[in-house]
């Protein structure tokens, strides 16, 4: 492999990680919505199960740090990225739809140049 498949393997492995960490996120919400649900369908005090959804709540914190530091680590690499001079690199998935930027229209770049006076 040359220097370039080499940073792009790493970026690719980083962004599945990235991806694997939020759905576990998304898989764990779920599961306390889940837990929720199932007690007030099954009309018991919340008492009951109290200890496990805590469990859960902390599998999501625990989740939660383990999301920042990828991004630390993103941001980390890019630093590094730029040291080695590979210089602006864009590997992964190109239509990132959860972006900040999803909802903005098409060529549109920065919404607060093109606010209504």
């Amino acid at each position: 492999m040359d220097r370039k498949e080499i940073v792009a393997s790493v970026a690719s492995d980083l962004h599945a990680t990235e991806a694997a960490v939020d759905a576990a996120i998304t898989s764990a919400t779920t599961l306390v919505q889940s837990m929720i649900g199932a007690r007030t369908m099954l009309k018991l005090s919340p008492v009951v199960a109290a200890e496990s959804q805590a469990k859960a709540m902390a599998a999501i914190a625990a989740l939660s740090e383990a999301r920042e530091a990828l991004v630390a680590c993103h941001n980390e690499l890019a630093k590094d990225h730029r040291r080695l001079g590979f210089g602006a690199y864009a590997v992964g998935i190109l239509d990132k739809s959860g972006d900040w930027d999803a909802g903005r229209p098409p060529g549109v770049s920065n919404l607060d140049d093109h606010r209504a006076a």
